[in-house]
C-alpha cells in the first residue's frame, strides 16, 4: 500500500461518518472553535475531512480555506457544506495538506490528524511542515492559533480481558474513553509519557523509557495508551483559575508478549521507541520488573 493511501492521509468516507457521530468529539471542537475563532477572522484547515470543522469555524470566520487530499471527500464536503448556512465562506480545496500554503496570513489553523498514540495520522508532520511554510511565506506574520493547541499522552498498566466467547485471541484493540469497560481492571495510574505544544518547536519522537507503579493485585497483561487533545484555553483571571476545553481520542490497549503477576508496590519498566505518524505496528513496548 503506499504511504499517500495510508489511514492518516486517505480516510475513506465511512471513518468520517463514524466521527461525525461521536458527540464528545464534535461538540468539544465546536465549543473551541466558537472560543478561538473571532468575528472577520481567517481561518485555515488541514486535512477537513467532510468540512464539519469548517462549517464550525465559518460561524464567525469571513473565510475559510479547507484542504483535502481525498477527491471523495473534496467532493462530499463541497456538496454538504452548500446544504448549510455560511457555506459560501468555505473554500475547499483539494491540496496535500503537506504542501498548501494559504494566499493570505490567517488567524487559526484546525488541525485534526489525529490517532491514539499519535500513531498513523500524520498530526506533528503536516503541523511542523505547515509552520515552516508559513514563515518562509509570511515572514513577518505571527503564527496563526492551533486547534488543537497541545496533546498529552499517558500509560497506564492494566489487565484485560481478552477471551472472546471461550477464543483467548490477545489483540490490540480500542476503548471509547467515555465509557467504562467492564473486562478491563487497572493496575496502576496513568503515568504522562509525551506532551506537545503545536505553536512551539517539537520533533517527532515518541519514545519513552520509565517505571509503573502497581497499586492493585492482578495479572499485568496490556498497556492502556490514552491521549488528551488540549483543543483551547479558557482564559481565567489567573493561571491557576484558567481550564481547557479537551477531547480524548480512544483509548489503545496493547497486549503484553507474556502476562506478569503483579502486586501493590510493584515497579514495573517500560520503554519503547516511535515516531508520530508510524503504524500501529511500530509500537512495541519492551516490559520488565524491576528489582525489589
Amino acid at each position: 500500500m503506499n504511504d499517500a493511501n495510508e489511514l492518516g492521509q486517505f480516510i475513506p468516507l465511512h471513518y468520517h461518518y463514524a466521527m461525525l457521530y461521536d458527540n464528545a468529539r464534535i461538540e468539544s471542537f465546536r465549543t473551541a472553535i466558537n472560543l478561538v475563532v473571532k468575528p472577520g477572522a481567517k481561518v485555515l484547515e488541514l486535512g477537513s475531512g467532510t468540512g464539519v470543522l469548517s462549517f464550525f469555524a465559518a460561524e464567525k470566520a469571513d473565510k475559510v480555506y479547507s484542504v483535502e487530499l481525498n477527491p471523495e471527500l473534496v467532493e462530499k464536503s463541497r456538496r454538504f457544506l452548500s446544504l448549510n448556512r455560511n457555506g459560501e465562506k468555505v473554500e475547499v480545496i483539494h491540496a496535500d495538506a503537506f504542501e498548501y500554503v494559504p494566499p493570505e496570513p490567517v488567524d487559526a489553523v484546525i488541525c485534526e490528524m489525529l490517532h491514539v498514540g499519535l500513531l498513523r495520522e500524520k498530526q506533528l508532520a503536516v503541523i511542523d511542515a505547515f509552520k515552516s511554510r508559513y514563515r518562509q511565506r509570511f515572514e513577518s506574520a505571527p503564527l496563526p492559533v492551533f486547534i488543537p493547541a497541545a496533546t498529552i499522552q499517558a500509560v497506564q498498566p492494566v489487565q484485560h480481558d481478552f477471551v472472546f466467547e471461550e477464543f483467548y485471541a490477545p489483540i490490540i484493540l480500542f476503548q471509547y474513553p467515555y465509557n467504562i469497560d467492564p473486562r478491563t481492571k487497572e493496575l496502576g495510574d496513568p503515568v504522562i509519557y509525551h506532551q506537545v505544544l503545536y505553536d512551539k518547536q517539537f520533533g517527532l519522537s515518541c519514545q519513552w523509557s520509565g517505571t509503573l507503579a502497581i497499586i492493585t493485585e492482578g495479572n499485568f497483561n496490556a498497556l492502556r495508551i490514552a491521549t488528551k487533545n488540549i483543543l483551547a484555553v479558557v482564559p481565567g483571571g489567573s493561571q491557576a483559575e484558567q481550564s481547557s476545553i479537551s477531547w480524548h481520542n480512544q483509548y489503545l490497549v496493547q497486549p503484553l508478549e507474556q502476562e506478569l503477576p503483579v502486586h501493590p508496590g510493584q515497579k514495573i519498566a517500560v520503554s519503547w521507541n516511535y515516531n508520530a505518524g508510524d503504524l500501529l505496528s511500530a509500537f512495541q513496548p519492551l516490559v520488565t520488573t524491576c528489582p525489589l
